[in-house]
């Protein structure tokens, strides 16, 4: 039986383990299982995940996208880059390989969605998921600013320094935060929302709710609004491929 799982912190919500789950099912896959590793720091990962028997490949999630990397043998080039991993493959010589694809289910959902006066964008948020963006709009070319809710090297503005004009002038904003994530459902990124228009696209991470406050509120505001349900489905067939691939 091949053993497969998601770590990350109070992950009963996860995404992953219903959806491979049904995978598994409807594509008749009978040698493999799906479970939550629900750890409370990454220093379990060892003790509570690594001593799992049959385990082939791992998802990661928040907090421990960064964390788990010195746990790790080997890193593809570009999870190197980013500094960030979600997909953990155990090779034929039970090394453990981190890969990113937080960086093809991103692009995958925003790119179809882009128009020409798509040239700058805010990234709210600066966690793990952050830093996979910020590579895929600097491979399309995109302008981005990384917003937190305090200031250091890289945060070009904190939430209270955000104007209209701001707003208007980034034409994409992306949150990587867990902020307005199911139960919390009536909170959303504190923003002047009347700067957006219908010229904006508004990407949500989260896919629980579908349709968040901070995409309700872009949405009456005429906005394109993408939650992320379309890309964690794409993310988790490519950490499908890499597990299975040569294996």
């Amino acid at each position: 039986m091949r053993n497969y799982g998601l770590i990350g912190k109070d992950i009963s919500y996860s995404f992953s383990k219903n959806y491979f789950s049904i995978k598994f099912n409807d594509e008749n896959i009978k040698d493999a299982t799906y479970q939550n590793f629900d750890i409370a720091a990454i220093t379990n990962f060892k003790d509570r995940v690594l001593s799992t028997k049959g385990l082939a490949g791992l998802n990661v999630t928040i907090p421990y996208k960064e964390t788990i990397i010195p746990y790790l043998d080997s890193l593809d080039k570009k999870a190197k880059q980013i500094g960030a991993v979600n997909t953990i493959k155990l090779t034929k010589k039970g090394k453990l390989k981190g890969y990113n694809t937080d960086i093809y289910g991103f692009k995958k959902s925003l790119k179809p969605h882009l128009k020409k006066h798509h040239q700058k964008a805010l990234i709210l948020g600066t966690g793990g998921a952050s830093k996979a963006i910020a590579y895929v709009l600097n491979k399309l070319k995109i302008e981005f600013h990384f917003v937190s809710r305090q200031a250091s090297k890289n945060v070009s503005y904190t939430y209270d320094l955000l104007t209209q004009d701001i707003i208007n002038d980034h034409q994409i904003i992306i949150n990587c935060s867990p902020v307005g994530t199911f139960p919390n459902v009536d909170q959303a990124p504190i923003l002047p929302y009347d700067g957006i228009s219908s010229k904006h696209i508004l990407f949500d991470l989260i896919y629980n709710p579908s349709q968040t406050l901070f995409l309700k509120q872009g949405k009456q505001q005429g906005a394109t609004t993408i939650n992320g349900y379309d890309m964690l489905v794409f993310q988790a067939e490519k950490a499908w491929r890499i597990w299975n691939k040569n294996k």
